[in-house]
């Protein structure tokens, strides 16, 4: 029997992994929404608000590999728009459902709520493109060949798609038959072998100092574990920049830390700069990643590998993906032991006494020492990740941040979205108290889906970042309303939580003592002072020029 338009979406949602999807429901995507709850091999995961929703999703697809958003038509997608430009910007791939109206309602050309009143229905549609891989209307007679686009195009190019399904098409039966769900592409052989002969000659070539920069895009495509072996047998040390932190093990003995241009560690610094072949796999040369701008890396000894090219000095190899490439390199590679040379270090011990005011030189460094094998970290733009960035991620802990995109606010239901992909994993957000007001409702969610984060508020009296950043950092424009945020947990329905409001150095100590002997979910707010801020904020402040 033949599927329908809405059968056939949700085949394709559960083709490609996905289990969950966030939103929230509206009159138009009704037929959507009802088929996720009633396919048994999905779950509807409701969010307070459809912005929330989308950072729910981001942070679902940073663990997980992709994920699906759901909102109604107008009102609902627009709210949502900033979300997927996040996850644009940032390759995770979301699969953006949209239930619009019904294509007689189109043709009558009516007036109807959440459009513009014009009668033309597709506005919202074109407002999409900058933003997706790929985007479509579907009807019964498309619905086939546009879901194997789309799809392919979002398992490629791990970017968001956009697929709107008139109301009254849902239920409808497509014309023409499914196709078997494979959307990998496969790397032109014959490019594939002279981009691995090219790369390989140079990495025999190094005389000296090899150097691996592995990127985010190499966890989005889930190359970690080849990539590794590959920089095993080369000898070779690693750094990662902001932007790809904890892409790669950072215990691991030839993890050499984070670079950061001319702004932070030194010794790291020249050990990038000064090697004979650097090897970036899938890094963008942003703004946070390259100190900004204070790096010099020398393009004629850089092989830049991408999602579906590389480039190795002039020559450019199209149509050669990241995954096939690593795969190749890491079985053709001779082995090769590492020398010794440079040793990834953290923060370092907390300084402080018990009694006295929480700073930045002990938050940090405590926070460090509080993570644990396999965390989740979740970091807030801002001075919350600026100074958790350099921290040394224990084996297996992740770090999740929005570094391109940068929207405040992302974190609090970005954490809800990793912990509902991060199988049981413990999840650590740690947000700025500005940030944090935005989005702050979805806090209850954590408890209606029975997960169980461990949440810390930093409560520096407003927009720190944007202090050090505009001219006048007094300005009313970066205070906030404040808040009694160790009450808000019991009022959002998150029962038997811990909470607390800590002011020295004692009571932080023993807040996060507590945290990790009970395994209850925690809401703790930190209060520090308005200024106290870790190294790299102040030197981004001084970078930038304006102060």
């Amino acid at each position: 029997m033949a599927q329908t338009v809405i059968e056939h979406v949700m085949w394709w949602l559960k083709q490609v992994g996905i289990v969950d999807v966030f939103g929230v429901p509206g009159d138009f995507s009704f037929p959507v929404t009802d088929a996720i709850i009633e396919d048994k091999d999905l779950k509807w995961v409701g969010c307070t608000n459809e912005l929330n929703a989308a950072y729910a999703a981001d942070g679902y697809a940073r663990i997980r590999g992709m994920s699906a958003l759901c909102t109604t038509y107008g009102v609902g997608e627009l709210s949502a728009i900033n979300g997927i430009a996040g996850a644009y910007s940032e390759y995770l791939p979301i699969v953006h459902l949209v239930g619009m109206p019904g294509m007689k309602t189109q043709a009558g050309k009516r007036v109807i709520h959440h459009s513009l009143g014009s009668g033309e229905f597709d506005f919202y549609y074109h407002m999409t493109k900058p933003v997706v891989c790929a985007r479509t209307i579907l009807t019964p007679e498309n619905c086939v060949n546009e879901m194997e686009r789309v799809m392919g195009c979002a398992v490629r190019e791990r970017r968001p798609v956009y697929i709107a399904i008139p109301k009254d098409c849902a239920e409808m039966k497509i014309v023409g038959s499914g196709g078997d769900g494979e959307v990998e592409m496969q790397s032109d052989p014959d490019r594939l072998k002279a981009a691995v002969d090219d790369i390989l000659a140079r990495i025999r070539d190094v005389k000296g100092r090899g150097v691996f920069l592995p990127g985010m895009m190499a966890y989005r495509t889930g190359v970690m574990e080849v990539l590794q072996r590959l920089i095993e047998k080369t000898g070779f040390g690693f750094a990662t920049m902001f932007h790809d932190k904890s892409v790669l093990d950072e215990t691991h003995k030839q993890y050499v830390g984070m670079y950061d241009g001319q702004l932070m560690n030194q010794q790291v610094r020249e050990y990038v700069e000064e090697a004979d072949l650097l090897i970036n796999v899938g890094a963008l040369w942003g703004d946070f990643n390259t100190g900004m701008f204070t790096s010099n890396l020398d393009g004629h000894k850089t092989i830049d590998i991408y999602l579906d090219y590389a480039q190795v000095g002039f020559a450019v190899y199209e149509q050669v993906y990241m995954k096939d490439l690593i795969s190749a390199l890491a079985d053709r590679v001779s082995g090769q032991d590492y020398v010794y040379e440079l040793k990834a270090e953290g923060l370092g011990d907390a300084v402080g006494d018990p009694d006295e005011k929480i700073s930045a030189e002990y938050l940090y460094p405590r926070w460090e020492q509080f993570l644990r094998k396999d965390d989740l970290l979740v970091c807030e733009t801002g001075t919350v990740s600026m100074g958790m960035g350099f921290a040394k991620m224990p084996k297996g802990a992740v770090f999740c941040n929005q570094t391109l995109w940068c929207s405040i606010g992302w974190a609090t239901p970005a954490a809800f979205g990793v912990a509902m992909g991060g199988s049981g994993r413990r999840v650590v957000l740690m947000t700025g108290e500005g940030a944090h007001q935005m989005t702050a409702t979805e806090v209850g969610q954590f408890a209606r889906y029975g997960v169980k984060p461990v949440i810390f508020v930093l409560n520096n009296d407003g927009y720190t970042i944007e202090r050090l950043l505009c001219r006048r950092g007094e300005y009313e424009y970066n205070d906030v309303t404040v808040w009694k945020y160790d009450e808000l947990p019991k009022a959002m329905g998150c029962e038997d939580w811990i909470t607390a409001r800590v002011t020295t150095n004692g009571e932080l100590d023993t807040v996060l003592k507590k945290i990790n002997e009970n395994g209850h979910a925690a809401y703790v707010e930190i209060v520090v002072d308005q200024m106290a801020i870790p190294p790299l904020a102040k030197k981004i402040g001084d970078a930038l020029g304006m102060k």
